[in-house]
């Protein structure tokens, strides 16, 4: 049975927009290689960190929705491990709820996305 989880990773800020899409391109495959489905994607960018990693203070996140079995965490969070890349990672099961508010959340964001491409519509 397919459950919902949410991942966030982040990598570190030394690589390029390139090899930052080929990162998330990666995890992106490897969930769909082994049976899952993403829901959603979002980049969030160039973030400022609370406190430093690995002695950087900045890093991209970039955040996964998708559904697959239980079983595939592990091997998902041991590629994490292993990628000198990702700093940080979070994954966790969502419960209905909260997959009622990702669904607001993502409304949301694809509603901001529309404004900003209006406005940049208006200006040019």
């Amino acid at each position: 049975m397919l459950k919902n989880y949410e991942t966030v990773f982040i990598a570190t800020p030394v690589l390029s927009e390139t090899q930052m899409k080929e990162t998330a391109a990666k995890y992106i495959s490897l969930i769909k290689e082994n049976g899952g489905t993403v829901v959603s994607e979002e980049d969030w960018g160039l973030k400022k960190l609370a406190y430093p990693i690995q002695k950087k203070t900045s890093g991209f996140y970039h955040l996964v929705e998708f559904q697959a079995e239980p079983t595939f965490i592990d091997k998902l969070e041991t590629q994490y491990r292993r990628d000198e890349r990702i700093i940080r990672f979070l994954t966790f099961a969502l419960d209905k709820d909260a997959v009622a508010y990702a669904e607001k959340r993502r409304a949301n964001w694809a509603t901001k996305k529309a404004g900003s491409a209006e406005k940049k519509e208006t200006i040019e």
